[in-house]
């Protein structure tokens, strides 16, 4: 080790900084724009600055000569037009002021090269400032009127020149004022296009709170059905293992304790579920009263028949083998014919509809068909029956695909959001849409194996 010697570190390189870093311009270009930010050009900017520059340059050398109406200095007309093509890249940032810079220029050109010619850089870089100092600012304000006056001031230069005439003096004034007309249009347009974009973006926030709001509410409603529904079903299970603990004799006294033990955490269950049955009419709002039997597919008949005397002529077809229900999928199948149908009723012109409950091996069908051939109802109430009305005050179902010929989607409308919640609360599938040849069609795929469907 002691024959070995290491080199000397040599001294640490700072990082430099990036705008002075050799070798790597897109960099140089990518953070020179971040400082510059608004100061930076557009795309639009630059290529009105290069027009200019290259029409003065082409201007001015393939003009030139010592005759009266040629460029007898082209190289001040071609600095000039540069200097024209400078001011047009800030022209968004300081309109004004480039433009009474350009006024400077102009006079600065002429002094230098006499007055025997009028470049058309000039002109056309005049109209380009003209336009956006008319779209900077809104007339009516201080920025505004001082815009007017340079402009004002740049019309007055232009009319400076020695072969106007009349003509030449009414085709300016033409020319500019279309310049400063069509740049107060574009700033009208631009603050048009602004408010409207703003109330776009606040009616989605507020469409999406009412559709998130419809779905909590019917969700609570969901839930409040299924509370009475679980809890007639705990009560008779109590009940019966009290029964059963009442008939065994003394010489059980194990079996009647775990008997006891099961009747108490069933009083316990039904006691947990009317606490949240509560929590949920505070958050919910006022919901229905606890009914002595749910609605479900063994009432649709019921329903239906309403329906017939509302005025729309509505058939019932089953197809498959009919057999029982979990009540709780019972219950959201019926709700679903009864929301689709109630949409019908209001918002669809329809003289007939088709229900078909359809029992597979291992699914149940529901699907609600409607031709749309009558003509639509000013006012017709929605179609209920069996317990409470179906989702009043949520309106019509919409096209899953979104709005168009078939879209059913009134304002403030959550039918289509209630049904969807109550099928996929039992793994199923919803579909709604319009059909070929006119009508519409909702139709709901509820699971019959599972924990939620097994029959």
């Amino acid at each position: 080790m002691s024959g070995t010697r290491t080199a000397p570190e040599g001294p640490r390189r700072r990082p430099g900084n990036p705008l002075r870093t050799p070798g790597n311009p897109l960099r140089l270009l990518r953070t020179l724009r971040e400082r510059l930010g608004d100061w930076w050009p557009t795309r639009l900017d630059l290529l009105l600055s290069l027009a200019v520059a290259i029409a003065g340059l082409v201007e001015s050398f393939g003009r030139q000569g010592p005759e009266p109406g040629q460029v007898q200095h082209p190289v001040v007309m071609a600095a000039g037009a540069a200097a024209a093509g400078t001011l047009l890249l800030f022209r968004r940032r300081f309109p004004a002021i480039m433009l009474l810079v350009l006024i400077a220029t102009g006079l600065a050109v002429r002094v230098v090269a006499g007055e025997g010619y009028y470049a058309a850089w000039h002109f056309y870089s005049t109209l380009i400032l003209v336009h956006t100092v008319a779209s900077a600012a809104e007339l009516r304000s201080r920025r505004g009127l001082a815009g007017l006056g340079c402009v004002l001031a740049a019309y007055a230069f232009l009319q400076t020149l020695q072969s106007n005439d009349v003509a030449e003096v009414m085709i300016s004034a033409i020319f500019v004022g279309v310049a400063y007309g069509s740049g107060i249009l574009l700033r009208r347009q631009i603050d048009r296009t602004l408010r409207l974009a703003e109330r776009t973006t606040r009616l989605e926030v507020e469409r999406e709170e009412r559709a998130r709001r419809a779905v909590e509410e019917e969700r609570a409603r969901i839930a409040r059905e299924l509370h009475d529904v679980v809890s007639h079903n705990v009560s008779v299970m109590t009940l019966h293992a009290g029964g059963v603990r009442m008939l065994l004799g003394d010489d059980r006294a194990r079996e009647r304790d775990m008997l006891l033990g099961v009747e108490r955490a069933g009083r316990e269950a039904i006691e947990e579920l009317q606490l949240m049955l509560g929590v949920l009419r505070d958050y919910g709002g006022p919901g229905p009263g606890p009914e002595t039997h749910r609605p479900g597919l063994d009432r649709l008949d019921e329903l239906l028949a309403q329906v017939r005397e509302a005025g729309l002529d509505v058939r019932l077809r089953t197809a498959g083998e009919p057999r029982p229900l979990p009540e709780g999928l019972s219950l959201s199948a019926y709700r679903v014919v009864q929301e689709a149908l109630t949409n019908v009723r209001k918002h669809a012109p329809a003289a007939r509809a088709g229900v078909v409950i359809g029992y597979g091996p291992a699914e149940l069908v529901v699907e609600v068909v409607d031709d749309g051939a009558a003509p639509a109802p000013d006012a017709v109430a929605p179609a209920s029956g069996g317990g409470e009305p179906a989702d009043r005050g949520h309106g019509p179902a919409a096209d899953e695909s979104g709005s168009g010929s078939g879209s059913r989607q009134a304002p403030g409308g959550h039918g289509l959001i209630g049904m969807r919640e109550r099928v996929a609360m039992h793994g199923g599938e919803l579909s709604a849409g319009p059909v070929p040849g006119g009508g519409y069609r909702v139709a709901a795929r509820f699971p019959l194996s599972g924990p939620s469907g097994t029959c």
